[in-house]
């Protein structure tokens, strides 16, 4: 059901909620976000009802809102969103569970990623395997910030930087949602990490266990330094950042950022795919695969200490598009999070 007829049903039924409606694709949050009545979804067979208390915004939040680049509209919606609003990591409570549940039940604190996008509402449905309990030690905000950002974070370094400890690491944009998360684990891995950002955000990425830091805008990539570099949302040439590495190191690049409407920077992505096999460095790139296993790795983590969420900003409900404008901006150090 399109948002249009989903906020239609919700004004014949009594089982409504208040939630961030979106009705067409825009770039400008303040023109397609706005607050609304929509039908409660219910839990299908192995999904869970969750009451939102927090949910999280990240880059893919604006790319879902503005439905570019173009080509992701074949999985959002052509003309216009297929979901009630562009939300997907949640933190909150249990309200009710499907037939076939068995690992939550109704009161437990949980967090994870929705089945469908809309989790800027007070309830969202979420796949059991994609919900973990909230870590005591994390509050709903914390909790919400984790599951999209840290899970790319585990992936990039973990799964495709295949980081060992005493390697030398660069994340560059360390200080984003995915790159403060990238900073923690790589340390918790082992490895001596340098984290790149601009000037002002370089004592956050100390205080998150950078061993060394560098400005972007002032300071040179030491070059044949690191054994891997994560890089999120760069625009740095393949050839500048290959010269950073070690004859046999590996690049992983997450995201693009370039504003371009058709690729949006995925074309230096398929270039480094294509070279990698013929030079003696690895180079690529990867899409989330969102796994529940990798929730449950990171829960470990969060409840062992290992790895601790940043949050900035925090917003009402209400003012969910001046939350995703923040970060758009480039204002945030972290994770911005909307309280429900």
């Amino acid at each position: 059901m399109n948002t249009t007829k989903a906020v239609r049903a919700a004004q014949r039924s009594g089982h409504t909620m208040s939630a961030v409606v979106q009705t067409r694709y825009g770039a400008a949050p303040e023109h397609v976000l706005g607050m609304g009545r929509a039908e409660r979804p219910a839990p299908l067979a192995g999904e869970v009802l969750v009451r939102v208390r927090a949910a999280s915004v990240d880059r893919g939040t604006w790319h879902l809102m503005a439905g570019l680049p173009y080509p992701a509209r074949l999985v959002f919606g052509l003309r216009r969103p297929s979901s009630l609003n562009p939300g997907r990591p949640l933190a909150g409570v249990v309200e009710a569970v499907g037939e076939g549940v068995t690992d939550v039940r109704p009161g437990d604190e949980v967090y994870g990623i929705a089945s469908a996008n809309g989790t800027f509402a007070e309830y969202a449905v979420a796949e059991q395997g994609k919900l973990d309990r909230k870590p005591a030690n994390l509050s709903f905000e914390e909790a919400a910030a984790v599951p999209v950002s840290a899970g790319t974070a585990l992936e990039a370094v973990r799964d495709h930087a295949r980081v060992q400890p005493g390697e030398q690491v660069l994340v560059i944009g360390a200080s984003g949602g995915v790159g403060t998360f990238a900073v923690q684990i790589a340390k918790a891995l082992g490895a001596e990490v340098t984290g790149m950002a601009s000037g002002a955000k370089l004592d956050a990425v100390r205080a998150l266990g950078a061993d060394a830091v560098l400005d972007h805008r002032r300071d040179e990539i030491p070059q044949r330094r690191f054994d891997a570099i994560i890089d999120i949302a760069g625009r740095r040439s393949l050839a500048h950042l290959r010269r950073a590495l070690t004859p046999h190191g590996r690049l992983v690049i997450v995201g693009g950022e370039t504003g371009g409407r058709l690729l949006d920077g995925l074309g230096r992505q398929f270039r480094a795919a294509l070279l990698s096999p013929f030079v003696g460095q690895t180079l690529g790139f990867f899409v989330s695969k969102e796994r529940g296993a990798d929730l449950r790795a990171l829960t470990a983590l969060l409840e062992a200490g290992s790895v601790t969420p940043l949050v900035d900003g925090v917003f009402p409900l209400a003012e969910t598009a001046a939350a995703v404008e923040y970060l758009v901006d480039g204002r945030a150090t972290g994770k911005v999070v909307v309280t429900v």
